[in-house]
């Protein structure tokens, strides 16, 4: 009776077990994403933002003597630290997006 293109019960049931476990594994990726400190880092290395996996804000790290050295300098270091952390934060999000949907492509916004 699989007749007029249907999947027969089977397949639908594979795939919702596999719809499920993609849901549970996408909850417990959320969360080892919230748990992350990724760290990045102006080129001169002192100044350091840490961002969740989810690129959350969590601490940044000015050297006093970037500090001495004006406010100019110490913004556009620490600017270049907040996109290092950026980067990194997305390319992990990323590449955990892939382990888990196994190299799907579904063109997720703000990943790509």
């Amino acid at each position: 009776m699989a007749g007029f293109g249907l999947p027969n019960f089977g397949q639908l049931t594979e795939a919702f077990k596999k719809a499920q476990q993609i849901q549970q594994d996408a909850a417990r990726l959320q969360e080892e994403l919230d748990a992350m400190e990724l760290e990045g880092q102006s080129s001169c290395g002192r100044a350091s933002v840490w961002l969740s996996g989810n690129q959350q804000p969590l601490k940044v790290r000015l050297a006093p003597e970037l500090l001495a050295e004006g406010a100019a300098t110490a913004e556009a270091a620490t600017l270049e630290a907040l996109q290092a952390a950026y980067a990194t934060s997305t390319g992990t999000m990323k590449q955990r997006m892939e382990e888990l949907t196994g190299g799907l492509n579904l063109n997720l916004p703000g990943l790509g």
